[in-house]
């Protein structure tokens, strides 16, 4: 039983250090000029997500676990009130799509996959909202800085029908001075 557990004990070392030693996928390198403090606003349209109206948010986004994620996190005021969620974008090599899960404190979710295309960025995936399921999709369109872009998203409840969700501005800016 000694034996056992050690060579358990011996195995898990060593797949913990083989683990500590790889390094985040180059692909990974796409993400960074996200990384900093964006400020928003925008108009949400009426739909299955909520009523209409506008928008502000600001994020924050900075690698963790060792550079092999991404995340964001932001707070937005809207119509339904004032709501806060993290993010969290990776990369999968085995089968090269960046990946995204959103998290926020209403108990929504969304994850999906987005790809990169010169200054555009398409996502889609799964959305949880009021405990019901809908397809996501959206587009972010860069400036040439890469210091500004466009955001629309849209949501489907049957994955034929798509309507409208939100567009927003977003900025990127300095950080508020911490109080």
């Amino acid at each position: 039983m000694a034996r056992t557990i050690t060579l358990l004990l011996l195995s898990a070392f060593c797949f913990a250090t083989a683990m500590k030693a790889q390094a985040p996928d180059p692909e990974l390198k796409r993400l960074q000029f996200q990384v900093g403090h964006w400020t928003y606003e925008g108009e949400a349209k009426p739909g299955p997500l909520g009523p209409g109206g506008k928008f502000t948010g600001e994020q924050d986004v900075r690698w963790i676990l060792n550079g092999f994620y991404l995340e964001t996190r932001a707070t937005e005021k809207g119509p339904t009130g004032e709501w806060q969620s993290i993010e969290i974008d990776g990369y999968d090599p085995a089968n090269k799509t960046f990946t995204f899960a959103v998290y926020a404190d209403d108990g929504g979710m969304a994850s999906g996959v987005s790809m990169f295309s010169s200054r555009t960025i398409t996502y889609s995936g799964k959305s949880v909202s009021g405990g019901k399921q809908y397809l996501i999709r959206g587009t972010n369109i860069f400036a040439p800085d890469l210091l500004s872009f466009t955001w629309k998203h849209e949501v489907s409840t049957d994955g034929k029908t798509w309507m409208p969700a939100w567009e927003a501005k977003m900025t990127k800016a300095k950080p508020a001075p911490k109080k």
